[in-house]
């Protein structure tokens, strides 16, 4: 990748980066698309990088122009013999939250030796456990199963990258479970994440399953409710879309993990899950909320 498109963009914007084979549909050879966050002390203010073997084109720009609403795109010609995206990535520091340890292949030597950890390598920060939602969600299976939680059955809706379903099996091993997301290629890397972390796949007791499915319509996920886990890391209208259907699919006293929200949107979700007969048991801190909720 020898050219790079930045856009200051803000944290809401880099969350809902789409793919790149989505944005550049009819691009033979499509950007590569990361977000950072440069200063912790500002966490509104992110940035969009672009990657493209060739000078982006007028039209390439135009597109990128539309996923931040106030960003002007800066383009830059870099040396050819860096690898750029892989530089880009090594800024992604590993996180720790709970027993879990997230971090890209370029921090594998900085694994704790009393740490759970998982080697994530994707393209946004948001899939490695980097955004609040997915290191809330990390923290908040670690309660659970602290607090003595047993789960045996368990759904992992919009996986992304399979780590939040990883991360579930490794605190309940005999659990079977299954991990969806409604796009194929987050899929595919879920399976390659499973086979670089040991993750065992299949329909059994301590085997993951994976599958292609809007929300909950797949007949794997008919079969294999109602689940006494489930874990929905994706965003609040969707959460409040399939408040029904997560509520049909879930056992009497399930837990069900719902992040991807801000705070300003948690009300809205919490109403349309207590409208299913749920109730709060952990309603989470900051910007982006973790809810922990409980089917009754």
């Amino acid at each position: 990748m020898s050219w790079r498109v930045t856009l200051r963009c803000t944290r809401a914007e880099a969350e809902a980066l789409p793919e790149s084979a989505d944005l550049f549909a009819h691009a033979d050879e499509p950007p590569v698309i990361v977000a950072d966050e440069p200063d912790p002390h500002a966490p509104d203010d992110w940035r969009i990088h672009a990657y493209f073997a060739e000078q982006p084109t007028t039209q390439e720009l135009v597109l990128l122009r539309r996923l931040a609403l106030n960003g002007e795109p800066d383009v830059e010609h870099l040396e050819d013999t860096t690898d750029w995206v892989t530089m880009s990535q090594s800024g992604l520091g590993p996180i720790r939250a709970g027993r879990f340890f997230v971090h890209t292949p370029m921090h594998y030597a900085d694994r704790p030796a009393d740490a759970i950890s998982f080697e994530i390598d994707a393209g946004l920060a948001f899939g490695t456990g980097q955004h609040d939602t997915t290191a809330g969600c990390l923290a908040a299976l670690d309660r659970l199963e602290m607090s003595g939680k047993l789960f045996a059955n368990i759904a992992d809706v919009g996986t992304g990258t399979g780590l939040l379903a990883f991360a579930a099996m490794a605190l309940w091993p005999e659990a079977r479970a299954i991990a969806t997301d409604i796009d194929a290629i987050a899929v595919d890397v879920s399976r390659e994440n499973a086979a670089i972390n040991g993750v065992k796949l299949g329909h059994g007791p301590g085997e993951l399953l994976l599958a292609v499915a809007d929300g909950m319509d797949h007949p794997l996920i008919t079969a294999r409710a109602p689940f006494d886990l489930l874990i929905a890391n994706i965003l609040a209208g969707p959460l409040i879309d399939l408040a029904p259907a997560f509520a049909k699919s879930v056992a009497p006293g399930a837990s069900v993990i719902l992040a991807g929200l801000l705070d300003t949107q948690a009300d809205a979700v919490v109403a349309a899950y207590e409208a299913e007969g749920m109730k709060v048991v952990e309603r989470g801190e900051g910007e982006w909320c973790v809810l922990v909720m409980e089917a009754v």
